[in-house]
């Protein structure tokens, strides 16, 4: 019988951005804001973007690497204040194997010149996961590709 492992961790990843936490809250909840920098480019080509924002709502992604297996992406929004907090679970899967399981907090506050966003990730990933420090990698990219739609 194949062992099975789960590793947990939570890191915290925080960045500034020089606009409104209304701007930056909208870049979450505007889908088509959203697949701008979420879903679309950073070396990905995206299959499927579907977003429906409210607590119980759900948002899928799927995106390809290269000619790689489909990875997929489940959220279930959890809460939801307007231009402060969004809290949601997620999954991560690579082809039909589910890699991982977490749940996440972006917490949005004034700050002088603009708006400090603090991202917290709690998660279980599973055998054949990319693992927490990638994950983390992957999450500041894209936080990259936030200020990018925020300048734009």
């Amino acid at each position: 019988m194949k062992e099975r492992s789960v590793i947990h961790s939570t890191f915290v990843i925080e960045r500034s951005y020089p606009t409104t936490p209304q701007r930056v809250f909208a870049a979450f909840s505007d889908p088509s804001k959203k697949s701008r920098w979420f879903a679309e480019g950073g070396g990905s080509v995206m299959e499927e973007f579907e977003m429906d924002f409210r607590v119980g709502g759900v948002e899928r992604t799927r995106f390809r690497f290269n000619e790689g297996p489909a990875c997929t992406n489940e959220t279930i929004y959890q809460d939801i204040v307007p231009n402060r907090r969004v809290v949601f679970a997620y999954t991560m899967a690579l082809g039909d194997k589910r890699i991982s399981s977490s749940q996440a907090t972006v917490e949005l506050l004034p700050a002088e010149k603009g708006t400090e966003l603090i991202f917290t990730e709690q998660g279980a990933f599973f055998e054949g996961s990319d693992g927490p420090q990638i994950r983390e990698e992957g999450w500041r990219q894209l936080f990259g590709q936030l200020a990018s739609e925020l300048e734009s």
